[in-house]
């Protein structure tokens, strides 16, 4: 069966952005999906509550590609609230929609976003920050909230 994508998720999985490891990373998560094999190696360097630089490895078919590489565009440059914001929807929105069977792979860079910035919270305050924590609406900063 021929699986229809968007010229868009095209060019992200055949030219894909910010691939390859990051050396000054401040925060590197690893990310997969044992139903499919998937699996994101993410690099964030995230400086002043801002997503500074971000860059991933992969291992997966085209449409892991093409969200992992959307996604990073996504969030790069945003404060780490505006990244939090960012979910499998909103990936698979911006490329213009994913085929039924491959809407699951934009999972893989929102889970790998959500968990980078929970482990750079964790070190700030010295606590494990929740894996599933709550979206920040109100636009503040999670660091600076307790300030």
């Amino acid at each position: 069966m021929y699986v229809q994508y968007t010229e868009l998720a095209l060019d992200h999985a055949r030219h894909p952005r910010n691939v390859g490891g990051l050396d000054d990373a401040n925060v590197v998560v690893q990310v997969g999906d044992p139903d499919c094999g998937d699996t994101l190696l993410l690099f964030m360097k995230i400086e002043e509550g801002i997503i500074a630089d971000i860059s991933f490895l992969i291992k997966g078919c085209g449409a892991a590609i093409a969200t992992a590489s959307m996604g990073s565009e996504l969030v790069k440059g945003k404060t780490l609230n505006e990244a939090l914001l960012v979910t499998d929807e909103t990936v698979t929105a911006a490329l213009g929609g994913l085929p039924d069977d491959k809407e699951h792979c934009s999972n893989l860079i929102a889970s790998a976003v959500h968990a980078s910035i929970g482990q750079y919270l964790s070190t700030i305050t010295g606590e494990v920050a929740p894996v599933d924590f709550k979206i920040n609406t109100a636009n503040e900063c999670p660091e600076e909230k307790d300030k």
